[in-house]
């Protein structure tokens, strides 16, 4: 399937489409700075199933969000990069704008 966008504007939409949807809204969910893999797809396949997105996106919106920086993996966890975790502390809304300007701009 050929997309409309270029390949840098898909994963682009990709990484914003996994940051607000599922991995910011589980890191407020479970209130902590990481999360398990299981934890992940479950969050994933709710949203999928609500969105009827195709978990392929999902899986290569979470690579590019490790590519950025904005999560680490380590061992088995995920975690959020380190700029981010007042936000998280303060329950506030962190767009994939805010997420990727802060992991930027050190």
């Amino acid at each position: 399937m050929l997309s409309e966008k270029g390949k840098y504007a898909s994963a682009t939409e990709n990484r914003r489409f996994v940051w607000a949807e599922i991995v910011w809204p589980l890191i407020l969910e479970i209130n902590d700075v990481a999360f398990s893999l299981e934890q992940y797809q479950k969050k994933r396949d709710e949203v999928c199933e609500k969105t009827n997105t195709k978990i392929g996106i999902t899986s290569r919106g979470l690579v590019s969000l490790m590519q950025k920086g904005i999560i680490r993996k380590e061992d088995h966890l995920y975690s959020i990069h380190y700029r981010l975790i007042p936000y998280m502390r303060l329950k506030a809304e962190c767009d994939y704008a805010t997420a990727i300007h802060e992991v930027q701009f050190k």
